[in-house]
């Protein structure tokens, strides 16, 4: 489903939430997410960039669903979007799924001075299974308790015991962003269709150097437990030419775990130069 390359790519106007001033930096959400998924570091990098945050097709936010969503097919519409914003040479920043759809843009030319937050496509077929096993199997559950979430959440028990999987301090987050996240999670139409197709789709492609548009930079989480540390290696090889942060205390989302430290990465890797 969703390859990229396939045909001509549909012209959707994707929702976008702007705020800030400044050079425009685009942020790309994870698998279900929104543009509410950065609202950790929002207003971090809008007090020195016009932050443009995205709703992908098919997940949480305003932007109604692909018919065949998958990677390849979110991918083509962000970029014809980015291109016919005007958008096609701004600095792009992704977690997760979005990380792994910045370093696809990437290597197609697109963005300029781009960061990749724990991004996926580089896992063994074992990892894989196990990465879509756990994430259908967390998803159901969300599904099941949805309308309990912001009670479970509310409290650092309850966040520890569904969150151990993406953050490596659940109990510290703040209950209500959570909340707020995983019911996106849950309702997200494009969620099992989308995973499906990163789990049993193709790996993520390189680029060789010089083939860039900018710099490149790949944040990982130390304790990441969906995108695997070892993966880090693997993204490094494939784009050799990326500068590699670790987030010592982080899992898979940064912007939970360290979100400071996340701000300060991003400015200072889509910084003019």
């Amino acid at each position: 489903m969703g390859r990229p390359g396939w045909g001509s790519p549909l012209v959707v106007n994707l929702a976008a939430h702007r705020t800030g001033s400044g050079d425009p930096l685009v942020l790309v959400p994870g698998l279900g997410g929104s543009a509410r998924s950065w609202e950790t570091v929002v207003p971090g990098l809008a007090a020195a960039r016009e932050v443009i945050a995205v709703d992908l097709p098919g997940f949480a936010g305003a932007t109604p669903a692909l018919p065949d969503p998958g990677f390849g097919s979110l991918t083509d519409t962000l970029a014809a979007w980015l291109r016919e914003q005007g958008l096609a040479d701004a600095p792009l920043v992704g977690t997760s799924l979005g990380a792994r759809m910045v370093l696809e843009l990437s290597r197609r030319g697109l963005g300029r001075d781009n960061v990749a937050l724990d991004p996926g496509g580089f896992w063994t077929d074992r990892e894989a299974a196990v990465f879509s096993a756990s994430l259908r199997a967390s998803i159901a559950l969300l599904r099941r308790i949805r309308p309990a979430l912001p009670a479970v959440l509310g409290n650092p028990v309850g966040r520890t015991a569904l969150l151990a999987q993406f953050s490596a301090r659940p109990w510290a987050l703040d209950g209500a962003v959570v909340a707020r996240e995983l019911t996106g999670y849950a309702q997200s139409p494009s969620f099992d269709a989308v995973l499906a197709d990163l789990a049993h789709g193709p790996r993520q492609q390189g680029a060789p150097a010089g083939s860039l548009p900018g710099r490149l930079t790949i944040g990982w989480g130390r304790h990441d437990r969906v995108t695997l540390a070892r993966q880090a290696a693997r993204a490094q090889q494939a784009f050799p030419e990326a500068e590699l942060h670790w987030f010592a205390g982080s899992g898979h989302f940064p912007m939970w775990d360290a979100p400071a430290e996340t701000v300060d990465v991003v400015l200072a890797g889509t910084a003019r130069r």
